[in-house]
This record gives C-alpha cells, structure tokens and sequence, in this order.
C-alpha cells in the first residue's frame, strides 16, 4: 500500500440534521482509503470517486491547519465524528499522526469526539483521549463477528476482534465510554443467532456499555464487483445466493432480520447494554450574577 500527499479545501463537515445513529454534529476524515481492506467496504463504491482503493491512502496533508481554523469558528459544540469514510487508525496514522495531531485540536478547543474504529491503535492516544473526556470522548469499535479467522477473511488488513475488544477493556477502566458497532452483519456468512449471541456476551464482559445494530449490509457499485470477487474466493457458492436473494438491491438484508434482532435487543436487556447512543448535550455557561 502506498501513501499519497493531498491538501483539501475542506476538512471538517456539519452532518444534516439529527443523526440517530451515531450522535455527530461533525465528520472529520483525515485520510481517504483505508489499509484494512475489508471485503464489504462500502467506501469502495463508485459513487465516492477514490481511485486506487486497493493500492493507495490519500493523506491530507494540510487537515491540521484547517482543523485549527474550523473549530476556532465553531459556535455549536458538538460530537466530531472520526472514522466515517475511513478508519482514522488505518496503519497510515503510525507515520503521519494525523488523528492525535487531531485529537489535540479537539482538546484544545473542548469539542467531544465519537471515534469509530477497528483499531486497538486508538489506545496510543489513550492519555489525549482521557482530556477530551473532561468534556466527552466516545469510542466504538466495529465488530460484526468475535471469530478471528472469520474476521481475518472479511477484514484482512485490521487488527482482530479479540484485540478490539482487548482496547475496549483498558478504555473502560479509565473511564471513557466505549462499545459496539454491530454493521454490517453478513447474510450467509454472519446472520446466525450464535454470531449475535456472542458478540454481545463479548461486548458487555469487555467492559462495552452500548452495541449500536444493523442486520445486513447494503451493495452498491464498485464496491459489489470487489465484493463477489471475493466472495467466489474464500465462500465458494455464496455469491449465487447473493445474486438470487438480492439482485441489484441496495439493502441486503440479514437472513430472517426480525428474529434475529427480537434476539438481539432480548441479550442486551439482559446485559443490561445500550443499543441507542445520545448526541451531546453541552451544560449551560451560568455566569455569577452581582447582588449590587
């Protein structure tokens, strides 16, 4: 994989509307492409014009300065989302720091940051990350099986499950929230109540407090090509059930979804795990008023 200077006009992007999902106010990408390869990558689609996906991470070089000067600016204090259209850990961020670099300029200016990764790298920002959650840090790892050599096969390039969930124990014992994105959940491959069992049992020993579910994944072009490829080598037969079940369709969704997520939301119950997360609310500046 081979790494490529850019600068962008832009760094820091307002999300429309509510998210219900993940909580950001914010997307902050630093990089575009990611050296973890997973097969399902949604990022490969043609639809976001990154050329090279395979071979090459884009790093912005000049994402700092503009950082600085965005958040200076900024009047509404939100959550800044890292790890949207990339993961703000892939192996890129060794050489270039790029998100502590980041991280700082958050601290600095007392923004909340929701990072979203399959990376147990995060906890080299372990002590920056600890600041920021004077205000709020939140971080979630994405996790759609707890089987190594399945994930191995699905996500060649990111460090395992087992490691993930590993980072997520040392952030919970210093106190920064931290949990689980459960997407996308592979038909034929993943949608098993056994996968779902596990990776909740997983999440709430590990000290996780939430698990945020999808049940299925969604295919466009670009990224479907790249998909059954892969497909045809590691899950001989399974792209005709693709192609049969699904077709062209955006949405694939999880062998019997309903069942799966009645099940789902039972567990966590019983865990006692969230499967919603908060935006953030900023406390009120109360001024001491003078009696004369």
């Amino acid at each position: 994989m081979q790494y490529r200077e850019i600068t962008s006009k832009g760094i820091l992007y307002p999300v429309k509307g509510e998210d219900e999902w993940f909580g950001l106010s914010y997307n902050l990408n630093l990089y575009r492409g990611c050296e973890h390869q997973c097969i399902y990558c949604d990022t490969r689609s043609s639809c976001y014009r990154i050329e090279n996906f395979n071979e090459e991470v884009l790093v912005k070089i000049n994402a700092i300065p503009l950082l600085d000067q965005s958040l200076a600016r900024k009047r509404k204090v939100g959550f800044i989302g890292f790890g949207s259209m990339n993961d703000a850990y892939t192996p890129a961020e060794r050489h270039y720091q790029l998100t502590s670099q980041a991280l700082e300029i958050a601290a600095k200016y007392r923004f909340p940051v929701h990072i979203i990764t399959k990376s147990d790298m995060v906890l080299k920002d372990l002590a920056i990350l600890k600041r920021i959650n004077r205000v709020k840090a939140r971080i979630s790892f994405t996790l759609t099986t707890t089987n190594d050599a399945l994930a191995k096969i699905l996500e060649p390039g990111a460090p395992s499950p087992s490691r993930r969930l590993t980072a997520m124990r040392e952030l919970a014992s210093n106190g920064i929230e931290t949990g689980v994105v459960m997407m996308p959940i592979l038909p034929f491959i993943e949608d098993t109540p056994e996968n779902i069992d596990q990776i909740v049992a997983a999440t709430a020993s590990f000290g996780g407090q939430y698990i945020i579910p999808a049940f299925g994944m969604s295919i466009r072009d670009g990224q479907r090509e790249h998909f059954y490829k892969k497909l045809d080598e590691h899950f001989p037969g399974i792209r005709k059930r693709y192609e049969k079940t699904f077709e062209n369709s955006y949405h694939c969704s999880a062998r019997n979804a309903g069942q799966l997520a009645d099940r789902f939301y039972q567990q966590c119950q019983v865990y006692g795990l969230q499967t919603k997360i908060s935006s953030y609310i900023s406390e009120p500046n109360y001024q001491q008023l003078e009696l004369f």
